[in-house]
């Protein structure tokens, strides 16, 4: 099944977003190279950024950072509205008990503080925070949502892990009570979702976003919007790094000649490595004496 999120709304002033983000998790944990722990944290908070992106404009994105004081490190996810998202784990090799039958995210993220930030298009991006309430990154958006947006969610995050280490499922969804919203329709939504398994088995069992939201909404109408495809990409490129090296100046960039002759430098979100030899610095430092000259 292809990675894609829908949107979808009932009467009464609810609305819903579901998502399967399997492919593009696995993406994830390939390019990291993550433990069962770190993937499971990191695919539910590349999907929960995707959920809250679904709100944005075409050109608008966001960014959601966990910072919590677990041996996982900071987890960190960029998503737009247009259905892409990248993200990572700090420390991706971390390796932990269950507990009971579940992976334990919450141990590995630990106590500390999500924070969200939306590029908007406005001169300054917001950037809203709120204290982790267990780690587990679903609970954690949902106060979020209620405490820095005053948004009243519900949000399930999921990634199941086959023992060969191989993500199997990934996937989430969001409903949100707009202003004046019926309070038997949230009753009702809140019945369901009590009844709902966890998502990540509902994605495992071939359930589609669309069918995710039927449950939701189960003997409520419904109306389903465009289905959107998703997935793990990376906007770096040899040339942003080669402007990230111009950056840092002459100086700098003849020390690393000198020093090592070459740079080798890994995005963090992607893990993707890009290679400068003695001569691809030499012409850096042209370019940067270019730039520095039209001043």
């Amino acid at each position: 099944m292809q990675d894609h999120i829908i949107k979808a709304m009932t009467t009464g002033g609810v609305r819903a977003f579901a998502i399967v983000t399997t492919n593009l998790v696995e993406e994830a944990r390939k390019r990291h190279d993550c433990y069962p722990v770190a993937i499971a944290a990191l695919g539910r908070t590349m999907t929960a950024a995707l959920l809250l992106a679904a709100n944005l404009k075409t050109d608008e994105c966001i960014t959601i950072r966990i910072a919590g004081d677990g041996p996982l490190g900071e987890i960190t996810a960029d998503a737009h509205a247009s259905g892409i998202v990248r993200g990572y784990v700090k420390n991706p090799h971390i390796d932990l008990p269950l507990r009971g039958t579940k992976l334990d995210v919450g141990t590995g993220v630990g106590n500390g503080q999500i924070y969200v930030t939306r590029f908007t298009g406005l001169k300054q991006p917001f950037t809203g925070s709120a204290e982790l309430v267990n780690g587990e990154i679903a609970e954690d958006v949902t106060n979020y949502l209620f405490v820095s947006e005053q948004t009243p969610s519900s949000v399930a995050l999921g990634v199941l892990v086959q023992p060969d280490l191989i993500v199997k499922a990934a996937g989430g969804f969001m409903v949100q009570a707009l202003p004046n919203a019926d309070d038997e329709v949230l009753s009702k939504i809140e019945k369901n979702i009590g009844l709902l398994p966890p998502v990540s088995q509902l994605v495992s069992e071939g359930k589609d976003a669309a069918a995710i939201i039927n449950m939701i909404f189960a003997e409520l109408p419904v109306t389903l919007y465009e289905e959107i495809p998703v997935q793990f990409k990376c906007p770096c490129s040899h040339q942003r790094i080669q402007d990230m090296l111009i950056s840092l100046g002459v100086e700098e960039i003849d020390d690393i000649i000198r020093t090592d002759g070459q740079a080798e430098i890994c995005c963090h979100f992607c893990g993707e490595k890009y290679q400068f030899n003695k001569q691809d610095l030499a012409e850096v430092i042209l370019l940067i004496k270019e730039k520095d000259s039209k001043k």
